[in-house]
């Protein structure tokens, strides 16, 4: 779990810190998060109480509307480029699969939602039942269509492909050269398969931790968004649960999963490999780029058996 880090008095966990410091004007986000709150509470007729746990990618601090409704602002980091998508993804799913979406503002990059509650990774549900969930929310999730231009897979693991390459040198080669040359045949085998008329907008960070509970189901929270094959949303269970993984033939509890996703979510299993694997090499240099080692060390463990 991350650290609170106090900031002129909101609490930012560690990674969040970590990741704001290696974009532009990060550390002014930072430093400007008081008198942002101040301003919305104004503008939007709020009350904003204390910051809640769990996001990766911003602030995320509970709120109450002036009719009551208990919501939640997130404050997103400067720098990411499709938050104007993501809104309108969650605009035009109107809460279903997803959060639903009460305001937003594009120019300082806040969401109103409603408030959910606890994630599905603290259910205590077995993995592969957290597993099956999340493959029902998928079938919500990729229903929903919006009229404007989106990344595609193919850029996405390009994009991917580059940021291993750079980063595994950075960290002074912390995987396998094996693991890094099976992930980049990987990016490359997804971006030769991209095909627009294969391809949903994916959530792109489908874990259980980003599933809230709701009144009789769960909910999608901090969706990335972008063009792609179904089998990308599937590929983010297969780069979780690294200890689970680790804890027995770990090749082969891959590919037993692997095959419980494709069954689920009649997809072809291979596709989710690829997805899996290219995710689970650039989550684990990233967790290791921001600090987060109880993240990045059983990551790329779990690659480099899977690539022995």
């Amino acid at each position: 779990m991350d650290v609170p880090l106090p900031l002129s008095g909101f609490d930012v966990s560690e990674i969040v810190r970590q990741k704001a410091l290696l974009r532009d004007g990060g550390d002014r986000w930072l430093r400007s998060l008081p008198q942002l709150v101040s301003e919305l509470e104004a503008d939007w007729a709020i009350v904003v109480g204390a910051a809640l746990s769990g996001g990766s990618e911003s602030v995320v601090l509970a709120a109450t509307t002036a009719e009551g409704v208990a919501a939640i602002v997130k404050l997103e980091l400067p720098g990411a480029e499709s938050f104007a998508a993501r809104t309108r993804v969650l605009d035009a799913a109107d809460g279903v699969g997803y959060a639903r979406l009460l305001r937003s503002d594009e120019v300082r990059r806040v969401l109103l939602l409603e408030r959910l509650g606890p994630p599905l990774s603290e259910s205590g549900l077995p993995i592969a039942a957290q597993i099956e969930i999340l493959c029902r929310m998928l079938q919500d999730a990729w229903q929903v269509q919006i009229p404007v231009a989106l990344e595609t897979g193919a850029a996405k693991a390009r994009r991917l492909a580059a940021f291993i390459e750079t980063t595994w040198e950075e960290l002074g080669r912390p995987c396998s050269e094996r693991a890094v040359e099976q992930a980049l045949r990987f990016a490359g085998s997804r971006a030769s398969a991209f095909d627009p008329q294969d391809s949903v907008v994916v959530h792109g960070d489908a874990h259980a931790a980003n599933a809230l509970r709701a009144a009789h189901e769960y909910k999608f929270v901090d969706l990335e968004s972008f063009f792609a094959e179904r089998a990308y949303d599937l590929g983010i269970s297969m780069r979780d649960w690294s200890d689970a993984l680790l804890a027995g033939d770990t090749l082969q509890l891959g590919r037993e999963r692997c095959a419980l996703l494709a069954r689920l979510a009649d997809v072809a299993p291979e596709p989710i490999w690829e997805w899996g694997f290219l995710e689970r090499v650039s989550t684990g240099l990233l967790g290791l780029q921001v600090g987060a080692e109880w993240i990045g060390v059983p990551t790329l463990a779990v690659a480099d058996l899977w690539a022995g």
